[in-house]
């Protein structure tokens, strides 16, 4: 700054003050030095300037598998909207472990964030409910749910509306037996998901089997491969994620099963292309992007003072041709 100053022929704190966008400065002044800056390739320490004024502009978000492809539009959608407030956002990726959740809750606090969104690896992690405890910002949940020591806000997907839909419709085509091939159950998700389709199933008199694990395509091979080889596998399968849809689709083709006169198939979340493959396949859809700039907005609220509230999201079921009618017993 020494250095811009003696350039442009003015004081230090005149410097600072164009730079910090000081409604009190000249047209030439300001002028003189922009030059001096570009001229030098100055660049303001931001760590120093956020410390003097209270605040990083900064916002951290801690997500469980940055390879989700929902989860890239829910980052995209918080971005642009922090963006566009003025702050940028810092993007860590826990590999599915809590221990690494709290890790990157720790450092981002560390690094003086102003505040945090949070879709985290488990629930149940006492190291991940210590670290959002001990942070002091603000906190928002991205479809997680976590026993705090204080309020925070989240933006929730109402998934059991759009697993009772898909429920209602496999039933009305006379599906009795509908597996879902599912997440971990110390996530919201998956566990309103398979506690919607027991319920839904225990109210028409059907069958529901429920095959929990990680969000992953060994997953979806491992439990689609188990329940086709059953004497009497299920006529239906909702698959509860798209990395799991993937494992779910190899042990179809492994299977020689056609969707939909062997298997009727509906996915959770819009999967890229999906229009494309033969039949297109059904979904139960949420506007991922929305959730992203939902849960921004209630972290500018929080920082503006605000008191934390939920903001949810609806679920709908798209039914297409990869659903029919249950095939006839032989």
């Amino acid at each position: 700054m020494q250095e811009v100053a003696k350039r442009a022929g003015v004081a230090p704190s005149s410097v600072s003050r164009v730079l910090s966008g000081h409604p009190n400065v000249s047209a030439v002044m300001r002028n003189r030095v922009i030059d001096a800056v570009s001229a030098l390739g100055y660049e303001p320490d931001l760590l120093a300037q956020s410390l003097r004024r209270g605040a990083s502009m900064t916002i951290g978000f801690v997500v469980a598998n940055i390879s989700n492809p929902l989860i890239s539009e829910i980052a995209l959608g918080a971005e642009t909207c922090l963006q566009a407030a003025g702050y940028s956002m810092l993007l860590t990726n826990s590999m599915n472990s809590p221990a690494l959740d709290a890790e990157h809750i720790r450092l981002l606090t560390q690094r003086r964030v102003d505040g945090l969104l949070l879709s985290i690896s488990s629930e149940d992690s006492q190291v991940t409910i210590d670290a959002v405890n001990k942070s002091g910002v603000p906190v928002v949940l991205v479809d997680r749910e976590l026993n705090v020591d204080r309020p925070v806000s989240a933006v929730i997907a109402e998934h059991d509306t759009g697993i009772a839909e898909a429920v209602r419709h496999l039933a009305s085509l006379g599906h009795t037996r509908i597996a879902l091939v599912n997440g971990p159950s110390d996530v919201r998700p998956a566990r309103d998901r398979a506690a919607t389709l027991r319920r839904v199933s225990r109210q028409l008199g059907i069958i529901a089997i429920v095959r929990s694990g990680e969000f992953t395509t060994e997953h979806g091979e491992q439990a689609t491969d188990s329940l086709l080889s059953q004497t009497s596998p299920p006529t239906a399968i909702v698959a509860g994620s798209n990395q799991i849809l993937v494992g779910v689709l190899r042990q179809i083709r492994k299977h020689h099963v056609r969707i939909p006169d062997d298997l009727s198939l509906v996915t959770c979340d819009e999967v890229p292309l999906a229009e494309f493959l033969v039949p297109p396949l059904a979904t139960i859809e949420r506007d991922h992007h929305q959730m992203g700039v939902f849960a921004a907005e209630l972290l500018l609220e929080s920082l503006s003072g605000s008191r934390p509230r939920i903001q949810r999201v609806p679920t709908t079921y798209i039914p297409t041709a990869s659903v029919n009618a249950a095939p006839i017993s032989k």
